[in-house]
């Protein structure tokens, strides 16, 4: 039998971000959905729902705060990791009351970003 590939989505304005986290997650086997922004992934939950979601926090029309708290009155729970090129101390409060997994600015390391998702999935 064969295990269901952990499916990743990723929620960014910056299309240079969604391919970097894309190659970086597939050398894991994780299969990584990117979306550029917060209302084309809301579209997608209709067809599927990921089992990790990586957001930014910053993005027009709607924040990664924003989305989050929209699926929260919808009753969509997916452990959420915000990732954020503004470390401020408010911005992260803010996304651990929203029920962060974990809050990482940018840049990423590697170690910090598969330490987040395992934490938010429990991947081997």
């Amino acid at each position: 039998m064969s295990k269901k590939a952990c499916q990743i989505a990723i929620v960014d304005d910056d299309p240079l971000v969604l391919k970097a986290f894309k190659r970086l997650l597939s050398t894991r086997s994780l299969d990584a959905r990117t979306y550029d922004s917060s209302l084309h992934f809301l579209a997608s939950l209709d067809n599927e729902r990921p089992d990790c979601l990586i957001l930014d926090v910053h993005m027009p029309h709607m924040t990664g705060l924003e989305l989050r708290m929209n699926m929260m009155r919808r009753g969509i729970r997916i452990p959420t990791i915000f990732i954020s090129a503004h470390s401020d101390p408010g911005t992260r409060a803010r996304c651990e009351a929203a029920g962060a997994v974990a809050f990482l600015a940018k840049p990423i390391s590697d170690d910090a970003l598969f330490s987040a998702i395992e934490a938010a999935v429990g991947f081997a």
